[in-house]
């Protein structure tokens, strides 16, 4: 029987589950591209098996860690007649760690628990290069035993893990107002690279000297170099990005809160995902702000 199941091998989980392995636990995974999965067995030969279905994985393992990129994926993985809760069952547990609205991952873990599992949420704040180099940041809520259970594993993916109590959604609320900030601040820079490029300055220039000031940080450096560059490699999707400010934004509007900053955001994502740009790395949002 294998440690641990992992279902969902994209650009996140794949990084994931490599520090698990790494790590020494045997896994059995499932994705819903196959060759991935064989691919990630492949590089970890007697430490990995892959299995047929989600279903199968999460009767293989008593523990389950999900990673899918959206919540239409992630709705049809853990509801599907051969998904994740159909092998659900008493001393199962469920660690979902992708970024939802906190409305269904509250549903999901009501069905769990209604099947006598456990169910943690534990969103990451991070992107490719941090979940392949095991420094992620979890922001979990949710049975709280389950946390001190999956602990060990936390570490290995990430660098640290906050808790925010037993009422699930509230990683997934917190996880929000990251990716809203996150979002606006990428924006706020595409627009003012944009503008240095029209006025005939350099946009290096410019992120040189945003480097140099109060506004200094990995993602002006790192986000700055690439719209200027043009390299967009996805690291975090565009595609994904904006759905998370569209959580956002809704999440306000449910709670009669106006985030104008952050729609005009969004319209600025959409813009970019409407011109192709939805596969490319979040900062290919400059390319709707050039136009």
């Amino acid at each position: 029987m294998a440690d641990v199941a992992f279902i969902g091998l994209g650009i996140m989980g794949v990084g994931m589950a490599d520090n698990l392995a790494k790590a020494g636990r045997k896994l059995v995974v499932w994705t819903r591209d196959a060759a991935k999965a064989r691919a990630f067995a492949d590089a970890h030969p007697g430490a990995v098996e892959v299995a047929p279905t989600a279903a199968h994985a999460v009767r293989t393992a008593p523990l389950t860690y999900c990673m899918l990129s959206t919540l239409e994926a992630s709705t049809a993985v853990f509801d599907a007649p051969d998904g994740v809760l159909a092998a659900v069952g008493p001393g199962k547990c469920v660690v979902d760690c992708a970024t939802l609205t906190p409305e269904r991952m509250a549903e999901m873990a009501a069905a769990v628990r209604a099947k006598g599992g456990k169910f943690l949420e534990a969103p990451v704040s991070g992107s490719k290069k941090p979940a392949a180099d095991g420094q992620l940041i979890f922001l979990t809520a949710g049975d709280a035993d389950l946390l001190e259970a999956a602990r060990p594993d936390l570490d290995a993916m990430g660098k640290a893990t906050h808790y925010y109590g037993a009422d699930v959604g509230a990683g997934s609320r917190m996880k929000l107002c990251v990716n809203m900030t996150m979002g606006v601040q990428i924006a706020a820079l595409a627009e003012g690279i944009a503008l240095c490029e029209a006025s005939g300055l350099s946009g290096d220039a410019f992120v040189e000297v945003l480097k140099q000031g109060a506004m200094s940080s990995p993602l002006i450096a790192g986000k700055g170099a690439a719209m200027v560059g043009r390299q967009y490699a996805p690291q975090f999707p565009l595609e994904h990005a904006q759905k998370d400010l569209r959580f956002a934004v809704a999440a306000g509007d449910k709670l009669g809160l106006a985030l104008p900053v952050a729609a005009a955001s969004n319209e600025l994502f959409k813009r970019a995902r409407a011109a192709g740009n939805g596969g490319d790395d979040c900062c290919a949002v400059v390319e709707a702000a050039r136009k």
